[in-house]
């Protein structure tokens, strides 16, 4: 054979390797292509569906609706927001309450309890499926948030939806100062809560404790949850009290054995306006 005969063939052969290996690659991107426009789909059909519930079901309250209501506007609060539960009733009777974070008001869905903690880690209000899931509280809270600790579950997800935004009590130092505060609407009651801790925690920390009723258990559970804070908070070990009522809200971090969370004890209960 000669040498421009060798040199043909040994071209040949390194053709088809280059051809095969841009065949992989456009495999590959193709893929990872599908992949991402998959996860944008599902992330746009969970956002249009809250964002079509709230605006069936929430309406933001008007400043000046929370002038004197005869008591000091401090003892007396407003929820910010106008909740419809009547209409939520009508699509899942699941629910609960609204959760609203005043620092955070991205931060706004409705809540609900499922029969075990599964059954809303990925499916919506409407149940739909989807990654995002619903804001949830434990399976064995009790519906009316009455318990020492109450736990609340929501997505850590990539676009800052459901629980996505949690973790900037952590990143950002002023967001605390900007307001400490956040509420739980439900039918009955309007609660609004104080933070008192933001911290990451193992998921198998005492922070997820649930307490059959108030006692020196739930104190001293109390006062290290103050003192678990990774933020500065106005909340100390003096004002812990038996009677408080605390809400855990709780996200993962992208680590399987850690997840992130905002604590608040209740201040105030009002009638819905």
């Amino acid at each position: 054979m000669s040498r421009k005969d060798k040199a043909k063939k040994k071209k040949t052969a390194g053709d088809y390797v280059l051809t095969l290996v841009l065949i992989v690659a456009v495999v590959v991107f193709c893929y990872a292509a599908f992949n991402l426009y998959h996860i944008y789909t599902e992330y746009k059909k969970g956002t249009d569906e809250y964002n079509s519930i709230s605006e069936m079901a929430v309406t933001e309250r008007d400043p000046d609706a929370s002038e004197d209501l005869g008591q000091p506007e401090e003892q007396q609060p407003v929820a910010p927001i106008n909740v419809d539960f009547a209409s939520l009733k009508s699509i899942n009777d699941d629910v609960i309450g609204w959760i609203y974070m005043e620092a955070l008001p991205q931060i706004s869905y409705p809540m609900v309890q499922g029969k075990d903690n599964n059954m809303y880690l990925h499916q919506t209000y409407e149940k739909n499926y989807n990654f995002a899931g619903t804001i949830f509280i434990d399976y064995e809270n009790k519906r009316d948030f009455s318990d020492c600790n109450t736990l609340v579950y929501g997505h850590n997800m990539k676009n800052g939806s459901m629980f996505g935004m949690l973790k900037k009590y952590r990143a950002d130092e002023t967001l605390y100062n900007t307001s400490k505060y956040f509420w739980i609407l439900t039918p009955k009651k309007n609660y609004r809560y104080e933070i008192i801790a933001a911290y990451t925690t193992s998921v198998n920390s005492d922070t997820y404790t649930l307490f059959k009723g108030p006692g020196k258990e739930f104190l001293e559970y109390e006062k290290k949850m103050f003192k678990n804070s990774e933020i500065k908070t106005e909340a100390g070990e003096g004002e812990a009290n038996v009677k408080d009522k605390i809400v855990t809200l709780s996200t993962c971090t992208g680590n399987q054995a850690t997840r992130f969370v905002v604590q608040g004890k209740r201040v105030n209960a009002v009638d819905p306006q």
